[in-house]
């Protein structure tokens, strides 16, 4: 089978999968758009004071609506009530700052999680995590990347063969983000990756110029500028 032939068989896929769990479309005032966020630790822990060992894998940042934030201050997180998915939640998405505290997480609900959960599909701690785990392992970005051989690396790639890459897998546009280090501007790190969902949890084209959501250090690679991906 050709390569073509691979990356749409698995993207068909994908798209049938995440269609499964789709309710009714959203009313106007609600948001239009689920952004899946990925951030490569190494990035993060350079220019954060992590506390956490060294991981090899894109994490979880966030799960986030385009449209909303701290929706519902009176909903208070609660860690029982997502018990059974802590152990996948402490690797898929860790808190790289304080690993032993789910002030991560709790943030991460109070923000976004009360805003999406005006969504039926979303409108419970359990359904906005569980539905974030579920959409991370079906996109499986850190295999993907290994399988077309973007790996960490001390070379550097070009823009275009990363974003191809992605694009060409997932038949979407992702929004990639770097940091750009003043001291080098002909090299930008690789940093964080967004993939973004509609409200019946199809791929759509994120945004690239829109700034996120969730608020970042990192911000759009810039297309004509060496991306490092930087290993351990």
């Amino acid at each position: 089978m050709s390569l073509g032939s691979t990356m749409s068989l698995r993207c068909h896929l994908l798209l049938g999968l995440a269609a499964v769990s789709a309710f009714a479309m959203s009313p106007p005032h609600m948001w239009t758009k689920l952004i899946l966020t990925h951030h490569w630790p190494n990035t993060f822990c350079s220019i954060e004071s992590c506390h956490h060992p060294n991981i090899s894998y894109w994490t979880l940042h966030g799960f986030w609506p385009d449209k909303g934030n701290l929706c519902n201050a009176s909903w208070h997180f609660n860690s029982s009530e997502i018990k059974d998915l802590l152990p996948d939640m402490e690797i898929s998405w860790p808190d790289l700052l304080k690993p032993a505290s789910s002030g991560f997480w709790k943030y991460e609900w109070y923000k976004h999680g009360t805003c999406a959960a005006k969504a039926p599909a979303l409108n419970s701690q359990h359904k906005y995590f569980s539905k974030a785990l579920e959409l991370y392992h079906k996109v499986d970005l850190d295999s993907m990347l290994r399988k077309f051989d973007i790996i960490p690396s001390a070379k550097y790639y070009k823009f275009s063969q990363i974003e191809g890459v992605i694009e060409n897998f997932y038949g979407v546009t992702p929004k990639i983000q770097c940091v750009h280090p003043a001291e080098n501007p002909d090299v930008q790190v690789l940093g964080q990756l967004e993939i973004c969902f509609s409200p019946d949890f199809s791929l759509l084209d994120c945004e690239k110029e829109i700034s996120s959501p969730g608020g970042s250090a990192f911000s759009v690679c810039d297309p004509d500028v060496l991306v490092y991906y930087p290993p351990l």
